[in-house]
């Protein structure tokens, strides 16, 4: 592929917006399995809360990264921001209202548990951050935009790492806060302001880097407005059809977003069932959970800086995908030991396996889209793993409820799946 030149824009204000993003979610983490619990939820109404964020998600992402193409990757971060923090002041108001039961549920399949007013009001919060989270797949064409063939594996180790930082910080943030008299106020009250300073950054510090953009016509199309309608494409140099036709029509983007899927259903096996886990067989408080997923995120942090970027220069993409793969097996297979120590133990293949594997594959994919589809084609991956989500975590958190920890083995299984299957990248000459 020829190296496109790309003026020099600086990273730090979109690592700062997704530092933030990431903090601002991993901050409730800790703490909203023991919402769901208290407001009368179980293992089945904790995964179906989880879905509810990329179920919204998958509905909105592929319209923003489309929107981001045309309009500017700016505007629809700030949009997308924007809605994260409504969503915010939603979720602090749940945990104002009366735990009144609407009505009760009890089955044989999914288990007894009570609908409640703060409960819903937990599920519309995370609707509404879903329907404008997007802010993911346009950050990552935000970064590919302003990457060349030399940088783009560094560039998006370091947006890995800002996640992971965000991520280490979140949870114990949230385990010091939630430990006061006031409870899950405080660390909600954090993420409010946490989300008002992402806003006023792409306000204010983030440049637009998405210079090939349609410009808007007067006469309003709804069409147009969902990128069904491309007439107005003559106004842009070089411009590609962005419908979803077009996009799996691009060389491996299809088998991409396979692998995009199943790595996503992997993990979210994992994190509709692992803060049960920690709840009911580990018997852990806010606090401990919090301190774990601290724990993982800082070992990713370190994987993820130093040792990729050594890495990096040295070892194809391909090759770091299919080793990090093989650690993420390894990983769960591990972590269905109910041991607390080998837990710790496992955490170490799951940074090492996620932090090399995930940047790199990003690499690769953000290398197909081209100047003019890199928001499309992020949209359609960032939809491909709200899907995964979706189903990773309502099964998760039931599985979880029916065969316990042995949910982890069937994530250790589709990722073995993404090792096979990873092996093709090596005949992707092209990129």
């Amino acid at each position: 592929m020829k190296t496109t030149a790309v003026k020099p824009i600086s990273l730090l204000p979109v690592l700062s917006v997704n530092f933030i993003g990431m903090l601002g979610y991993s901050i409730i983490m800790p703490f909203l399995v023991f919402l769901v619990n208290r407001f009368g939820g179980n293992e089945f109404v904790y995964g179906v809360l989880g879905s509810i964020y990329p179920a919204f998600q998958f509905v909105g992402a592929p319209i923003l990264g489309r929107w981001s193409d045309t309009f500017g990757r700016r505007k629809i971060l700030l949009l997308s921001q924007i809605g994260t923090l409504l969503a915010w002041f939603v979720f602090l108001t749940a945990l104002y209202l009366p735990v009144d039961e609407l009505f009760e549920v009890e089955s044989s399949s999914i288990g007894a548990f009570e609908v409640t007013i703060p409960l819903l009001f937990l599920f519309l919060a995370r609707a509404l951050d879903g329907l404008t989270g997007g802010n993911v797949s346009v950050a990552n064409a935000y970064l590919s935009d302003i990457s060349n063939d030399d940088n783009r594996k560094a560039n998006f180790g370091k947006m890995a790492m800002s996640s992971s930082l965000g991520f280490i910080i979140g949870p114990s943030l949230a385990g010091l806060l939630g430990a006061t008299e006031y409870g899950e106020t405080i660390p909600v009250l954090a993420a409010i302001l946490i989300s008002t300073i992402a806003v006023y950054l792409i306000w204010f510090r983030l440049p637009e880097s998405n210079t090939h953009l349609v410009e808007p016509q007067a006469r309003f199309s709804l069409k147009r407005v969902f990128s069904f309608e491309h007439k107005e494409c003559y106004k842009m140099q070089k411009c590609k059809d962005t419908s979803f036709k077009s996009i799996l029509a691009i060389p491996h983007v299809f088998f991409m977003l396979v692998i995009y899927f199943l790595t996503f259903l992997a993990f979210s096996f994992f994190y509709g069932s692992f803060p049960m886990h920690a709840l009911k067989h580990l018997a852990w408080n806010s606090l401990e959970l919090g301190i774990f997923f601290s724990f993982l995120s800082g070992l990713m942090i370190l994987v993820q800086g130093p040792l990729l970027s050594y890495l990096s220069k040295r070892i194809s993409d391909a090759r770091l995908v299919v080793f990090g793969s093989l650690m993420l097996v390894l990983n769960f297979s591990v972590m269905a030991n109910g041991n607390e120590l080998v837990l710790y133990l496992a955490a170490v293949l799951f940074a090492l396996g996620n932090g090399l594997m995930w940047p790199s594959f990003l690499s690769i994919l953000s290398k197909l889209g081209g100047e003019n589809q890199q928001g499309s084609v992020q949209g359609v991956a960032n939809s491909s793993g709200s899907l995964a989500s979706i189903l990773g975590l309502i099964f998760g958190g039931y599985l979880y409820g029916i065969i316990g920890s042995a949910t982890f083995y069937m994530a250790a299984g589709i990722l073995l799946l993404v090792f096979i299957l990873s092996f093709r990248m090596f005949r992707m000459s092209d990129l």
